[in-house]
């Protein structure tokens, strides 16, 4: 089992940027596909970004395409999520995935590890 941690949300105004932190542990990092995911209120939960070491890339939902990076820090057991350009619709709880699934997985049921969530504000 896989333990992650995310933190870096708060409140910010349209425009402006946040960086999201993920801390795994339990499980080795590197061979697997971490992923970010968000939900906001009264929608269901929804891919934003992951990197899969199988493949060994990072792909990303349209609607951050260009605004949102992720990289990770192998070393650290870290994934971020750097964004910007942020936009009163990317207010949600963004939540930190681990799966063991092969390819470029970015289904929910693909991830079976997820952290407790961070809330991401942004206001107009």
């Amino acid at each position: 089992q896989v333990q992650l941690v995310e933190s870096g949300g708060g409140l910010v105004q349209a425009g402006g940027s946040l960086r999201l932190s993920c801390a795994a542990s339990g499980r080795p990092f590197s061979t697997y596909a971490m992923a970010w995911f968000r939900q906001a209120p009264g929608k269901e939960r929804e891919f934003v970004a992951a990197f899969s070491r199988s493949v060994n890339y990072t792909y990303y939902a349209d609607s951050v395409k260009g605004r949102f990076t992720m990289s990770r820090d192998n070393a650290k057991n870290t994934v971020y999520l750097q964004m910007n350009s942020l936009k009163p619709e990317d207010t949600a709880i963004y939540y930190c995935a681990h799966s063991i699934a092969l390819g470029a997985p970015r289904r929910e049921g693909d991830f079976g590890s997820w952290g407790q969530g961070t809330q991401v504000t942004v206001s107009s």
